[in-house]
């Protein structure tokens, strides 16, 4: 059974409300560090920030655009693209979760007939739609090896693969694609620095720093094509959207 299965249960059964109040704090804190690691190894927002960082890169910029605004439009891009795994989450999981607790609040006799509706199963219903997600952009190739590797039999269902197993397939996955596109980011703007050293080193400019000139043509080229509108649609397709 997965771990993190054992903890929604335990969750049910309130061992969190019983703790001192000196560890509820702590195991929230702890709680909010785990779902950022959560953003970046079960969403979008690796692929989207990596291939952003390589943009950044290749115009020669330095940092134009600075850290937050990259950060912040990986984040509402990873919002977007996985708007319809949320979505799905907020239905199968959050909102009868709430119902049911709810219904504990109101009906406290009535909950021991009735079946209730708890943390464990919202945590299944959420992993569902998050698995759903992963092996749907994840390679056959990493998801073998780490099948492999956890000497696991292969199981007949993909939706059967342990979380601990497809997490880090799914993350070796987009760093992959995310250094794929990257690549054919850099392609343009490379050639734009080869011509311009071509040409300075011809009119015998050779104390002349190629990126002086480069990075004004560069930029050109970028808004000419309106990169950021290229980029952001080659991001969001590449996930199926």
């Amino acid at each position: 059974m997965d771990c993190l299965v054992l903890l929604g249960q335990a969750l049910d059964k309130g061992v969190f409300e019983q703790l001192a109040p000196p560890l509820q704090v702590a195991i929230f804190l702890g709680a909010l560090s785990f779902a950022m690691g959560m953003l970046v190894s079960v969403t979008a927002f690796t692929r989207i920030i990596i291939v952003l960082s390589f943009v950044r890169r290749a115009l020669t910029t330095q940092e134009i655009p600075p850290n937050p605004v990259i950060l912040g439009l990986s984040l509402f891009l990873t919002l977007f693209v996985m708007a319809p795994t949320i979505r799905t989450i907020n239905e199968t999981a959050v909102q009868p979760y709430l119902e049911a607790q709810k219904l504990a609040a109101t009906a406290p006799g009535e909950t021991a007939a009735t079946p209730v509706f708890g943390m464990s199963e919202a945590w299944e219903n959420t992993s569902a739609a998050l698995r759903t997600f992963m092996l749907h952009n994840t390679r056959e190739a990493d998801l073998q090896l780490f099948v492999e590797l956890s000497n696991s039999p292969p199981p007949s269902d993909p939706n059967q693969i342990a979380l601990q197993v497809l997490i880090p397939a799914f993350v070796v996955s987009e760093l992959k694609t995310a250094f794929i596109m990257g690549f054919c980011i850099y392609i343009p703007f490379l050639l734009i620095d080869l011509v311009v050293s071509t040409v300075l080193m011809s009119l015998g400019m050779m104390m002349m720093p190629p990126v002086v000139v480069a990075t004004p043509c560069k930029l050109l080229l970028f808004i000419l094509v309106d990169g950021w509108q290229l980029i952001s649609r080659a991001l969001v397709t590449s996930f199926g959207g």
